[in-house]
């Protein structure tokens, strides 16, 4: 099975996606965190600042300085969770890449069980997933499409062959 995938079509670019790489990349989001925390509402990030900052500010001065871990546990915690959870990464910045032009109105998810459209201004609410429970997706992937809002989290557009921008 091929595990590439081109961004094709009407783009100033063309790119190759390579999911087995994903796991190493800082984009990816865990899609189980990801999908269990319920919608909030967008939120004034210097209100978000100011919130984070005023509750580290008063659990320092409630329990006092504590030490990070150490890196060796950091490390350890960070392999078990690649290799236990469920992974997946946004579309937009790759689309950014490919640099679509300016009568590009779709994306086209080219897949063996038939294509299926979004239209270009949805694009950043469409997710990657690229792993699942630590392995990569060798049945029906490389990748499975999914809506941020997790509508179709359990029936997503598998056996992904192509993006097409239209």
């Amino acid at each position: 099975m091929e595990q590439i995938i081109p961004i094709k079509g009407c783009v100033a670019y063309p790119v190759t996606l390579d999911p087995g790489v994903w796991i190493f990349d800082d984009r990816r989001i865990d899609l189980d965190e990801f999908f269990s925390k319920p919608e909030q509402a967008e939120r004034n990030e210097q209100e978000e600042y100011i919130k984070s900052t005023s509750k580290f500010w008063e659990k320092e001065i409630r329990e006092g300085a504590v030490f990070p871990p150490t890196i060796q546990s950091e490390k350890k915690y960070e392999k078990e969770k690649v290799l236990t959870s469920t992974f997946g990464i946004p579309l937009s910045p790759f689309l950014k890449n490919a640099s679509p032009l300016e009568d590009a109105a779709s994306i086209l998810i080219e897949s063996k069980n038939g294509n299926v459209s979004f239209p270009l201004s949805e694009a950043d609410s469409l997710l990657l997933q690229f792993s699942l429970k630590g392995k990569p997706l060798l049945e029906n992937g490389p990748v499975h499409v999914l809506l941020k809002d997790g509508s179709n989290r359990t029936q997503p557009v598998t056996d992904v062959t192509a993006i097409i921008i239209e």
